[in-house]
């Protein structure tokens, strides 16, 4: 039977599983994910450590091939890395001795782009992202604030149609990670990028998702999905004391097993 592939949508992954081989036998790392992204959509995905979240961000970038089931990225298997998907992980991961318009650029060099096109893209990201007078710095003089917005800014050099962020805030102290959720919200409505988050916090995952979706247990499965029916551009505070905030964050910390103070 041909599958059938939904062209209207960014992301289609269907019926995706994913299984290890070790010494100690095989491990079933997800099962029968069904997951649609459309343009402009801004997903965050909560489950408990270990339930394969990070895998799913994986398979979606082509780094680790599916066991069973498929991705599709605007009708197109994935099979491999892809040009059109950026990445930003937990660590920053910024060259030491590249100042941040050098480490940005990197992108630029790894891809071949127009290094014309890439500065003038450079100087509206880092305007964007309030780096302006930071250009020259180098890692060790920014904050890890600072350091995770430079790795965004690397990520979205090439306007990747599909933005994968793994904890990208999870290294940071609690401040500044409020900080970080209110400023990428800001960056995200102005992009319309469609986005794919992997967090452990269910404060982060509501505040910042149009949907948020939950996993189970390892094998991780999609045991639920919960449309977040808040404005695209939020105030943080508001958005917190909100009935609908409370109304999602509640059903994801009943699914997850997660105290009210978790975060």
């Amino acid at each position: 039977m041909t599958e059938v592939v939904d062209t209207s949508t960014v992301l289609q992954v269907s019926d995706l599983s994913i299984t290890f081989a070790s010494k100690r036998g095989r491990v079933s790392a997800l099962e029968g994910i069904d997951l649609d992204v459309q343009a402009g959509e801004f997903i965050t995905i909560a489950g408990p450590s270990g339930c394969g979240k990070s895998t799913l961000l994986k398979a979606v970038a082509g780094l680790t091939a599916p066991s069973g089931g498929s991705v599709h990225l605007r009708g197109d298997p994935v099979t491999g890395p892809r040009q059109d998907i950026g990445f930003v992980f937990q660590r920053a991961a910024l060259l030491e001795w590249r100042n941040v318009r050098g480490n940005i650029l990197l992108q630029a060099e790894m891809r071949g782009m127009n290094m014309r096109k890439a500065q003038e893209r450079t100087d509206e990201l880092i305007e964007m992202t309030g780096l302006s007078g930071f250009e020259r710095a180098l890692p060790h003089e920014l904050s890890g604030g600072m350091q995770q917005r430079v790795s965004l800014c690397r990520a979205l050099l090439h306007e990747p149609r599909v933005l994968l962020m793994d904890e990208p805030f999870g290294a940071l102290d609690a401040l500044t990670r409020e900080r970080m959720n209110v400023e990428f919200n800001r960056i995200w409505s102005q992009t319309g990028t469609s986005v794919l988050l992997v967090t452990h916090s269910v404060a982060e995952a509501v505040y910042l998702a149009s949907r948020v979706v939950v996993m189970s247990p390892r094998p991780g499965r999609i045991i639920e999905e919960h449309v977040v029916d808040l404005p695209a551009r939020r105030d943080y505070a508001e958005t917190l004391e909100s009935s609908e905030f409370h109304r999602v964050s509640s059903r994801v910390r009943e699914l997850l097993g997660s105290p009210s103070d978790a975060d």
